[in-house]
Order: structure tokens, then sequence, then C-alpha cells
């Protein structure tokens, strides 16, 4: 999938590109194949048709949609997601040598390109679907990330809790997380960030989170964590650079400009707000 140091498109992020204009079974297929990604896309035409309840030409029709020429193109694209997936940054030091850079150049530049297509596949109709379902003035706010994307958790609960109230952000050890979920329900939204390699304890956290009904709002990387399959809403974010770790900054990005969109659309309330809060210190 690396090809110097652009990367091309996912699957998951073509799918965002064409799935309006989808017709009804299309989209079908390119729902089923993010609820289970990339594994049901691996199985035969015959098996994920059969899944997402459409004939096997529907899936040949989608695929070629994807800009594939035949379904082994398109499973062996899956593949390589899947080992991209997989990888550690110990695997990434010890059989990429040849990405770490002499200097900062070459990380500056797919940190920037990171961002450039990450925004390219964000539509407006997604932000303001996103900001909508954050302005709910019914509903709590939860936000949770991993063991690299916490701090990305903790710096958009900070924001949210200037402009909305009912903000928290889930921090400690899973079994504090999971306390929570007795207060969950059809009115709240769950916040995550997660990116390769996913971490079990989000994986479990949403799935019962959705169990509630939760909505779920979902930061992750261009392939996907497994969240995907419970999340209404997915923020797909490139994370890859010429290092043995990967970069959110992307992620970063993206999470500042829901914050600015949502406060721009709470611009009363969040301006009321904030004054009382700063009246207060």
């Amino acid at each position: 999938m690396q090809q110097g140091m652009r990367m091309v498109s996912s699957v998951a992020e073509l799918i965002t590109e064409r799935i309006d204009a989808m017709p009804a079974g299309e989209r079908r297929a390119a729902q089923t194949l993010i609820a289970s990604y990339p594994l049901i896309g691996l199985k035969t035409v015959a098996e994920f048709s059969q899944q997402a309840g459409v004939s096997s030409p529907t899936i040949l029709r989608f695929v070629a949609r994807l800009g594939f020429q035949n379904y082994p193109e398109f499973q062996s694209a899956l593949q390589d997601e899947l080992a991209a997936q997989l990888q550690s940054p110990a695997s990434r030091t010890t059989t990429t040598p040849s990405l770490l850079p002499a200097s900062t150049a070459p990380i500056l530049e797919a940190v920037l390109e990171n961002i450039r297509e990450t925004f390219r596949h964000i539509s407006d109709r997604q932000l303001a679907d996103i900001v909508a379902q954050l302005a709910g003035p019914k509903g709590h706010v939860y936000l949770v990330g991993g063991r690299f994307t916490d701090p990305l958790a903790r710096y958009m609960a900070a924001h949210l809790n200037l402009i909305r109230p009912d903000v928290t952000h889930l921090v400690g050890q899973e079994s504090l997380w999971r306390d929570k979920l007795i207060d969950m329900g059809k009115r709240d939204t769950l916040l995550i960030f997660d990116i390769r390699r996913y971490q079990d304890s989000l994986i479990r956290f949403a799935e019962k989170a959705h169990a509630r009904g939760a909505t779920i709002i979902l930061f992750t990387d261009q392939w996907l964590s497994p969240i995907a399959r419970f999340a209404r809403h997915v923020i797909a974010g490139r994370t890859a650079v010429p290092s043995a770790w990967d970069s959110s900054s992307a992620l970063f990005v993206a999470a500042e400009t829901v914050i600015g969109a949502l406060t721009s659309k709470l611009e009363t309330e969040a301006a009321r707000r904030i004054r009382a809060i700063e009246d207060l210190r």
C-alpha cells in the first residue's frame, strides 16, 4: 500500500468517497464490509454476497466501482491493509530501516500529507452530522482513548467542557469505564480514539456502550479499528509516517476542526457558558 511517502487510498476511504453514488445493493455491500472490516472482504464472493444479502454480481459491481479490475485485486488490497493493521513499532523498526529519517523533513512532509489526505475524505455532511450529534442538549458526551490516543480524548474533552455541559473524559482502568455504562443510554454519545494496534479494552467497551444504545463516534486510522462496526460516525485519519511510530497529528487536527465547528454551532450557548466560567474564576 505504500508508495514512497504516499499511501494509496484504503478500501475504506474509497468507500467513503463513492458510497453516495452507489445503488442500494452496492451500498449494502459497502456497509457489510465496513461492519466486519476487512475480514468479510477476504471471503469468497459467494460468502460476501450471502452475508450482505445481495447477489454475487452486485458484489463484483461494488468492487469495480471502487476501482479494482477484479475480485482478487480487491482482496490483495485488503490483505495489504490487514498486514499494516498488525504492524507493531518493533516490526516497523526492523523491517523498514530505510524509512527512518536522517532529518525532520521526511516526517514533516508525511504529516502534512496525512492531514491533506485525511481531510480529502471528510465530507461537509459528515462533519455536520458529527457536530449535530455533539450539540444535542439532552445527552451526555463521554470521551475515551487508548494508550497513545487518550491525550486526544483529554484535549477534546477539555474544550467540550467549556462550550457544553455534561462532558466526561473516562480515565484510569477499564473497570472504571465499565462503571459508567450504567449511566449510558440512547441520548448519550461516546467518542472514542483508537488506532492500530487496536486496543481490546476499547473494543469491548464500545460494544457494551453500543448495546446500551449510545451513539458512537470513532476517530481511527485509515485501516479502521474494529470499533467501526459499532460506530455511527467514523473519522479515518492518516497515521503512517517514516518512523517506527504512527502519527496522530491528522486526528488532532480533525478533533480541533470538530471543536471549532461545534463552538460555532453553539455560538450563543457556548459564549454564555464561557463567560460564566470566567466569572467563576
